[in-house]
């Protein structure tokens, strides 16, 4: 099993970002150290993505989650303050892709009614499509035959689906940039030192 552990500086200063290079390395060391392996999946200057796997890494993962500060003089300026703070949360990375196989589809001849003539209102040439996984059901009359109408249902049941999985992928996104504004300072589940 493994875990997703994002680690913010928030939007402190750049001591925040130097006390974010100085816990990553801490937390791939404690993990090594409890046998679990660790994969940064992103790396940026404000925030590191660690995948952290192996039995137990919920766990682990658990022990290095809320704000953890790192205590050092600033090697940047020269002021008493020595407390700096980076949020650590576990987060989802890669968003699941709905399946699509045209065995899951049910398609079913229904009519229709409006412009068309005779033609339209007595035969069945309409298509209604569901994908069972999901529920999604598209009705497609626009053409006079089912087998173009089939053709048309199954591309448009395949981009709705595809377009809801880029909505959820955007919106994990957006909460993982969400972690940047919810840097509380103060009040850290840990404290490391150089």
């Amino acid at each position: 099993m493994s875990v997703h552990l994002l680690m913010s500086a928030g939007r402190g200063p750049r001591e925040c970002e130097w006390a974010l290079a100085q816990l990553v390395p801490r937390v791939e060391a404690d993990a090594d150290a409890h046998g679990l392996t660790t994969a940064r999946v992103e790396n940026g200057s404000r925030s590191v993505i660690v995948r952290i796997g192996g039995a137990g890494a919920e766990a682990f993962a658990a022990g290095w989650t809320g704000t953890l500060c790192w205590h050092a003089p600033s090697p940047f300026r020269k002021h008493g303050r020595k407390n700096w703070y980076v949020t650590a949360q576990l987060c989802e990375v890669g968003a699941p892709v709905t399946s699509f196989a045209e065995s899951d589809v049910d398609v079913v001849a229904v009519r229709t009614g409006g412009p068309g003539g005779q033609h339209r209102n007595k035969a069945s040439t309409a298509v209604r499509a569901t994908h069972r996984p999901t529920g999604t059901v598209i009705v497609v009359d626009t053409e006079r035959q089912f087998s173009l109408n089939r053709a048309l249902a199954m591309r448009q049941l395949r981009d709705r689906l595809a377009r809801g999985d880029e909505r959820v992928a955007a919106l994990m996104t957006t909460e993982r940039w969400r972690v940047h504004d919810s840097l509380v300072r103060g009040d850290p589940v840990r404290t490391e030192r150089p």
